[in-house]
């Protein structure tokens, strides 16, 4: 007995002791610092500009990090959960959510866009459309981004539903853009996709404001000379902005039929057993970085990125109102992710 109580003891101190030298270990170049994108927008873009945010971490840290843009938002959540010592995410709310329920996934700070902590769902249609209010898109085809999406599938499934509108085929494009572009290009009748605010000269946009606050004609949508994309002197940012080098007069032809209520913005999680010091050591660091001119140009700071502005900390129960969206729908994880 004795025999077998040192032996369980032995073991017991081995298996600390490789999980404190893990810990330890954990930043190191064989130990990496795993970063994982959502695939909200172009694979490519996050690629490169996750590359440009590994270098700035590195710098600022000293310790390793290796980027990952898995294929859906689902594969995101299940990469995390498959590595909960040493992972990291920038993850929208409801796949915060489904990866706190499924293996304790762990929110340290949201997303600040030019001074919003906050974002909504729009729905899109054609600019010469005759759906001019929500139930017009009874039996209506909709495209949809990713059903991991808050913005472009969550939330409008509860408001649909909580209005007694069931649309008619539903396509998941694979990406905001995607899903943009099917209503642009004639494949469906209407779309969803994040919506933030246009910037106005000399005004701030408002709760209760018009989500198009312009008079349009053709000859008022622009690029400009450093790409962004403008309607007479006010700058769109909505998803609309992120295929304007695809499709320069999107704003002509693709308009928003109205906007849903705020949102919390996208996170910076964890895996649950990450470091609690490395993670604000992290935070502080992409705060930092957050200031410079190369935020611009990293998958986080770039306008066909996330468009994230800077981070700022925030608490669980911010998200209670996106639990209780999946409340109201009766989701389960299943019914979002399938079978991935």
């Amino acid at each position: 007995m004795r025999k077998y109580l040192v032996l369980t003891l032995v073991v017991a101190l081995l298996v600390f002791g490789a999980s404190l030298t893990s810990a330890q270990d954990l930043g190191s170049a064989d130990n990496p610092i795993q970063v994982y994108f959502v695939p909200s927008v172009e694979a490519q873009t996050l690629v490169e500009g996750g590359e440009v945010l590994r270098q700035a971490l590195e710098d600022a840290t000293g310790l390793s990090f290796e980027v990952f843009v898995p294929t859906s938002y689902a594969a995101t959540i299940e990469a995390m959960c498959a590595s909960p010592d040493n992972s990291m995410g920038f993850i929208p709310a409801a796949g915060f959510v489904i990866g706190n329920n499924r293996c304790g996934i762990e929110v340290e700070a949201a997303a600040v866009r030019f001074g919003w902590p906050v974002y909504w769902a729009q729905y899109l249609v054609a600019r010469d459309s005759d759906i001019y209010v929500l139930g017009d898109l009874e039996g209506k085809t909709w495209a949809y981004p990713d059903p991991g999406s808050t913005s472009g599938f969550i939330v409008p499934s509860v408001e649909l539903q909580a209005a007694g509108i069931e649309p008619g085929e539903r396509v998941e494009a694979g990406g905001h853009n995607q899903a943009v572009l099917a209503v642009y290009n004639g494949e469906v009748d209407f779309a969803t996709s994040f919506f933030s605010p246009p910037v106005m000269p000399g005004a701030q946009w408002d709760f209760g404001d018009l989500p198009e606050p312009y008079d349009l004609t053709v000859d008022e949508a622009y690029i400009n000379d450093e790409g962004r994309l403008y309607v007479g002197d006010i700058r769109i940012m909505d998803s609309r902005s992120s295929v304007r080098e695809t499709a320069p007069d999107i704003v002509d032809k693709v308009r928003i039929l109205r906007i849903s209520a705020p949102i919390p913005n996208d996170t910076m999680s964890f895996s649950p057993g990450f470091p609690e010091d490395l993670r604000q050591q992290i935070l502080d660091a992409l705060i930092a970085f957050s200031g410079t001119e190369a935020w611009a140009t990293s998958a986080l700071g770039s306008e066909d990125g996330y468009s994230w502005t800077t981070l700022q900390p925030v608490e669980d129960s911010l998200f209670n109102s996106v639990r209780l969206q999946f409340e109201i729908l009766g989701l389960t994880e299943a019914d979002i992710f399938g079978d991935e």
